[in-house]
């Protein structure tokens, strides 16, 4: 299963406004709906929020870049 670790690392962070603020929310709010729409799951290992996807294809469609081991990738591949 392909995935990547999710890290906020201040989404915020160039803001100089609340309306700012409240418009960079709305926008990732809607990337992850979209996101949800399209399949893509929130899972928790050890600590980590990972976002993952089953169809490798959709995943790589998206632009993400799959943190799985080489090995496990290679063996989605193979599969």
């Amino acid at each position: 299963m392909s995935y990547f670790t999710w890290k906020e690392n201040g989404l915020t962070s160039d803001c100089v406004s609340l309306e700012s603020m409240a418009a960079r929310f709305e926008e990732a709010a809607s990337l992850m709906r979209r996101m949800s729409k399209e399949g893509f799951k929130l899972e928790t290992k050890k600590k980590k929020k990972l976002i993952t996807h089953h169809d490798q294809a959709i995943f790589e469609a998206w632009g993400f870049i799959n943190e799985e081991s080489p090995f496990k990738q290679l063996k989605l591949t193979i599969e």
